[in-house]
This record gives structure tokens, C-alpha cells and sequence, in this order.
């Protein structure tokens, strides 16, 4: 299997590395970071002996086949990068492997894009989801786009819905999102982000109020598994940052599970597994972003383990054009509260707790330091901002949360 990647995530180090290893798949790990990837799989806990990693500009689809040719015939290609699965889908099609629709990937990574798209697409009499209540459809969500080479004093006159919302066309991790309150602001934030990003496209966005949920998706061109869904807690706009999440009971709630499939499918997503982020409006689904690859910050990890199902060896069988069961068997139980320590300033770590597992009345608390204590870094107001993750799982929703609870009473994150 071709893998590829740009830094080292917890997602293919304890999550698809291993399943690979499980499966018996020798890996050629792709990467422009081909340091940073020997750096992590060098300890002892991370040795993976039938991994090959080799340096590639991995951005760019050509060089991708190329070195992919170089090896000889391929059995899979794949990646969990949100950066890369253009890149990964073109490749698949190229050497007629079982992939994702490189369209589908390219409309959902660009923000533009999959507002056009889902603007385009309208309402489909043959869906019952769809029709005849077309409460996304007849209810768009409004947007422009600032585009490479424009320049952002071309935005003071957009009669935009404010406050609105601002962010890089194809960015990650709520990086330069921002709530602007009028003109002014608008056009001040765009040349800011500009000065980070030079030539960044932009998208402004109607600002989405509502509970913040997501939902996980599992296909193999055929069938489509709801994998489960979280509701988020941001951080306090202007910026959006996680601060916690927890895992909705199933059934998940509908008639917003069915609208937001609605729209995957009117996007062409339904291959491989998808993290896809929405607001609830009444009975609304309104979609936030969708992200063709697995939930992050190891939250996919929780949920392979709560569903008590070989989550990433399903998605990589996929890859390698093995149908999914009708029934994933997964436990419906299981729930989570995945706790975020955020800094709330820049600075140094002066001190924080170890990193420690623990279990007590039905609930195991795994706690993860994510900054060493020593790190100085810049506030960031993304998830660059985490100090370390709470990984809080059991049954009993309210003993869990009295356990977070106890945790952060008894911990202190000090920065100076």
C-alpha cells in the first residue's frame, strides 16, 4: 500500500499503521517530511518493520504517479491528510485502483467549491430525503469567494449577511477563521490573514448559529455506515476553536442524519470514511464543512475503540476493493468526552500534569500531555493551542463528566 502524508498525526501512527501491519501490507509512506516520519516510527512503541518511507512532493499528483510507477504495480493508494486527497484519489484512478472520486475530493476540500455544488445541485424529486421537504435546498448557505489574486479592498462593498465568518478557501483546523462583525472588519481580517498566507484564497461565509455537531460516515461505493456522530463545543467567537466533544447516543437525531447524507451524496461523497461538520437550525441541517477523511485529534481513535469494531482496517479494505459488511456490528453503548486543555496565552509551559490512565466507577480517564513542559509557543487559536487531550470513555454520561470534572480540579497547566 502507497500511503501519503505530510507530518506525522496520531491518526496513521496508532490508527492506520497498525491496521496495515494487521492486514499483513507491506507500506510505502509518501511524504515531504520523510524526517519527521522516521523521527516518530523510530522508538521502540511506533517500530513498524514493513514500512518504507521515501521523500516525495506529495502535493503534486504528477510526482505522486510517478513515484508510484517507480515501484511498480500498486496495490492501494491512500491518505488521511485533508491536504491530500486530490492528490491520492487522482493517483488511485490513474492506476485503476479502487479510490475516492478525485471531483468529490476536490469539491469538499475547497470551500468554494462545495457551496457552488451544493447551491447546484438542488432538490431531487426521485429522494424522498430530498423532496419533498427541502429544508437545505430552498435555504442555501450564503457565501463569496476572495480569490488568488484579488485583493481584499474588493469586499468592502459585498452586501454580506453580517456578522459573517472568513476563512482560507482550503484551510485545516479552524486556522485564520474568524466571526467579522461588518466592512471594515471584514476587509482588516482578510489583509491579516494575507499577511500569513500571501495570495491565499478566501472564503466568506454566513455565519451558521446553532449546535455544532458531526457526523461519521463509512463507504465502499455501495454502502454507506454511519459510523457515529459528536457534538462540539467551541470556544467563544471571534475564533473557533474545540474545546470539547461528546459522542451522540444512536440513533442519531433525525431528520438531521438523513439531510446530511443527502448533501454527501449530492456531493459524491460516499467512498472511504468522511468526518463532516453541521449546525443544527430547528430542523435544519446546515453544513459547515466536509472533511473526506476520518475525525482527527484522536477522536477516531475513541471511536474505534467505543464501537468496538476494526474501524481502520474496514477503511483500509476499502482502499484495497473489499466490500464492507452489511452490518458493521459496532456497540452502541459506548460513550465519550473528549476534553481539549487549551492555552490561553503565549508563553511557556512552566509545568503539567504527566501523561496517565486511570479507571474508576465505570469510567477510564486517559489523559495525553500534547506540549511538553519547557515548549514556548505563539497563541495560535486553533488546535495548535492544545496542551494535552482528556480522553474520558464508559456508559454513564454523568459519571463520566463528574470524572472530567475531578480531573481538571486537580490538575494545574501553568504558562509564564
Amino acid at each position: 500500500m502507497h500511503l501519503l502524508a505530510l507530518n506525522p498525526t496520531d491518526s496513521v501512527t496508532e490508527g492506520f499503521l497498525p491496521a496495515a501491519a494487521r492486514l499483513g501490507l507491506a507500506v510505502t509512506l509518501l511524504t515531504d517530511q520523510p524526517e519527521a516520519h522516521e523521527h516518530a516510527y523510530g522508538r521502540q512503541d511506533h517500530a513498524f518493520p514493513a514500512l518504507d518511507i521515501v521523500p516525495c512532493d506529495v502535493r503534486d499528483f504528477a510526482e505522486v504517479i510517478s513515484r508510484i510507477a517507480a515501484d511498480g504495480r500498486p496495490r492501494a493508494v491512500f491518505t488521511n491528510s485533508d491536504h491530500l486527497q486530490t492528490q491520492a484519489a487522482l493517483a488511485a484512478e490513474y492506476f485503476g485502483l479502487p479510490g475516492k472520486d478525485w471531483r468529490a475530493a476536490l469539491r469538499t476540500k475547497n470551500k468554494a467549491e462545495l457551496r457552488r455544488a451544493l447551491a447546484a445541485a438542488g432538490p431531487d424529486a426521485a429522494d424522498p430525503v430530498w423532496s419533498p421537504d427541502p429544508a437545505w435546498s430552498a435555504d442555501p448557505v450564503w457565501s463569496a469567494e476572495l480569490a488568488t489574486g484579488q485583493e481584499p479592498a474588493t469586499l468592502a462593498g459585498l452586501d454580506a449577511p453580517y456578522p459573517c465568518v472568513v476563512k482560507p478557501r482550503e484551510g485545516v483546523a479552524s486556522e485564520d477563521v474568524v466571526l467579522v462583525a461588518d466592512a471594515d472588519e471584514l476587509v482588516r481580517r482578510c489583509v491579516e490573514i494575507r499577511a500569513r498566507r500571501p495570495g491565499a484564497a478566501l472564503v466568506v461565509e454566513e455565519f451558521l448559529d446553532g449546535e455544532l455537531r458531526t457526523l461519521e460516515t463509512l463507504g465502499d461505493g455501495r454502502t454507506l455506515h454511519v459510523l457515529g456522530g459528536f457534538r462540539t463545543e467551541l470556544s467563544p467567537p471571534p475564533h473557533f476553536v474545540e474545546e470539547r466533544l461528546h459522542l451522540l447516543p444512536a440513533p442519531l437525531p433525525q431528520p438531521h442524519t438523513d439531510q446530511v447524507l443527502a448533501q454527501l451524496r449530492a456531493l459524491g461523497v460516499g467512498f472511504g470514511v468522511c468526518h463532516t461538520e453541521y449546525v443544527v437550525q430547528g430542523d435544519r441541517a446546515r453544513l459547515i464543512e466536509v472533511n473526506y477523511r476520518a475525525i482527527g485529534d484522536q477522536c477516531d481513535l475513541v471511536l474505534a475503540e467505543l464501537l468496538g469494531i476494526p474501524l481502520f482496517e474496514y477503511i483500509l479494505r476499502t482502499h484495497l476493493g473489499e466490500p464492507l459488511p452489511d452490518d458493521l456490528g459496532a456497540r452502541t453503548d459506548g460513550r465519550v468526552r473528549m476534553e481539549y486543555v487549551l492555552a490561553d496565552r503565549a508563553g511557556r509551559l512552566a509545568s503539567a500534569p504527566p501523561a496517565s490512565v486511570t479507571q474508576r466507577d465505570g469510567v477510564r480517564l486517559d489523559y495525553r500531555p500534547l506540549r511538553g513542559v519547557g515548549e514556548e509557543h505563539p497563541l495560535h487559536r486553533t488546535n495548535r493551542d492544545f496542551l494535552g487531550v482528556l480522553r474520558a470513555t464508559g456508559t454513564d454520561q454523568g459519571r463520566i463528566d463528574a470524572a472530567v470534572a475531578q480531573f481538571l480540579a486537580a490538575h494545574r497547566w501553568e504558562i509564564v
